[in-house]
């Protein structure tokens, strides 16, 4: 029978039916940062356990790192008491860490991929929600709770149900100046936030083949904010090349093995699906969010929706986002002032993502404006130490933009990287609900990173294609 990438890789990785629909899956990648793991080895050391396979757990600290260089001890105490435990952690159970002293942190979901630790027909499990990202590797990977943490380490198993799947074909090819955060927000725009409970979510088609790597693994980490319990992308070329030669990957014969083995997980042709649906990338437009969502979004040449409009609880949500936000519905996206405007996270935060932007600082000539702060924060030391070599980091500086150490900085605001009072965010991460971003009162308008720039040097929503125009 042919079968699905999904079907493939979940049932190859079952250790036993533990109830009628629920399985022991095998781990093959967990991955933890240090604020969803304290709990989880506190458990581990009361039980007097350790960890099951520690060369197949990885560790970095991320979330609650300071960007802004400082040294040890952080000035926050919960931030350095955090960090350092999953320092200590990691050293007794013979667990691999990403050491901010040896340059090597970033966050979770940047360096996994960029070290070529995720890889094909492999599951993956973070205590963080958006470790759908690492689909875009044709692996099945899901964010898990604490007690789920606790039990990888100790089982390097989880308990799971098997989802349904939907197929998500996006066809043709993206406009030029439209980017992979733009197709995912589209998406989730049309498709819901509860729109893919219960699914993995299979992106493919013409459009999806032409991305990147880099923005496939946009894509799929925004299938969490969909509802979808994970996101992917069958392997093909593309992986491959992006694979070979990193520093977990297979070499020589073992390498030839691997890639077969990658192939035979692709979905088959004829596979059947729980249902389908069908894009054309053609309708995709610079998007940009309005409420307090994913969901509640327009294209940029678009009002911003009628409460009335919708139905049910949807209208009660956007009433609340519309007393939240202080927008006017019949109102135009374009021209929302902005005080604050941010690059990165784990769905932007790559050296494509700020190489694109830089592309348009440097043959535009255009300033940030004096009324917004304007943060870039590389998603890795990696990937900071590119863009220096680049000369990259100058670009930004010199447009205006404070350009930061690598960590989740403004995504959760976990660190000192937060809004103050009612501050309007231009944001190229993943989330915009209340208080996301550290102030209870801040708001999010969710955006790419062209469109991130675009807002911080017009201090308002802008279209980007325009201001660039001949870039």
């Amino acid at each position: 029978m042919p079968e699905t990438l999904y079907s493939k890789v979940f049932d190859r990785h079952i250790v036993r039916e533990l109830a009628p629909g629920q399985y022991q899956l095998y781990v093959g990648l967990h991955l933890i940062h240090e604020v969803t793991s304290p709990q989880a080895f506190a458990e581990l050391r009361d039980r007097r356990l350790k960890v099951r396979t520690p060369e197949r757990t990885f560790a970095t600290a991320d979330h609650a790192i300071p960007t802004d260089g400082s040294r040890r001890p952080y000035a926050d105490v919960l931030n350095e008491a955090q960090v350092a435990a999953i320092e200590r952690s990691a050293a007794d159970l013979g667990i691999r860490y990403f050491s901010p002293e040896r340059g090597e942190h970033g966050v979770v979901h940047v360096i996994a991929p960029e070290r070529g630790l995720t890889q094909p027909g492999m599951t993956v499990a973070c205590g963080d929600s958006h470790t759908s990202t690492h689909g875009a590797f044709g692996a099945l990977a899901f964010g898990i709770g604490t007690s789920q943490v606790r039990d990888v380490l100790a089982t390097q198993t989880l308990a799971m149900t098997r989802l349904k799947t939907r197929k998500v074909a996006i066809q043709g090819r993206l406009a030029a100046g439209i980017t992979a955060k733009d197709l995912a927000l589209h998406l989730i725009r049309r498709l819901g936030v509860r729109g893919g409970v219960g699914y993995a979510y299979e992106y493919c088609g013409s459009a999806v083949e032409a991305l990147s790597m880099d923005e496939r693994m946009t894509l799929c980490n925004m299938a969490i904010e969909g509802g979808a319990r994970c996101g992917y992308v069958n392997p093909d070329e593309v992986t491959y090349t992006y694979l070979e030669g990193r520093e977990y990957t297979p070499v020589g014969s073992a390498w030839d093995r691997a890639v077969a083995y990658w192939e035979s997980v692709r979905s088959d042709p004829n596979a059947t699906y729980d249902h389908l649906v069908d894009f054309d990338a053609s309708d995709v437009r610079p998007t940009v969010t309005w409420g307090i969502n994913p969901e509640q979004a327009v294209a940029i040449d678009e009002t911003l929706p009628d409460p009335a409009s919708f139905n049910g609880a949807d209208r009660m949500v956007a009433e609340e986002a519309y007393a939240f936000m202080g927008l006017t519905p019949g109102s135009p996206i374009e021209g929302t002032p902005i005080n604050v405007a941010f690059i990165g996270s784990c769905t932007n935060g790559r050296t494509s993502d700020f190489e694109a932007v830089a592309r348009l600082l440097q043959h535009s000539g255009r300033k940030v404006s004096p009324r917004v702060r304007a943060l870039a924060v590389p998603g890795s030391q990696r990937v900071r130490d590119e863009l220096i070599a680049k000369g990259i980091d100058e670009v930004f500086r010199q447009a205006g933009f404070e350009f930061r150490e690598a960590g989740c900085s403004m995504c959760l605001a976990l660190n000192a990287d937060k809004l103050r009072g009612s501050e309007m965010c231009a944001s190229s991460s993943n989330r915009n609900f209340k208080g996301r971003q550290g102030s209870p009162t801040g708001r999010t308008l969710l955006m790419s990173p062209q469109m991130v720039a675009a807002a911080a040097i017009e201090g308002a929503v802008v279209d980007a294609r325009r201001m660039f125009s001949g870039v």
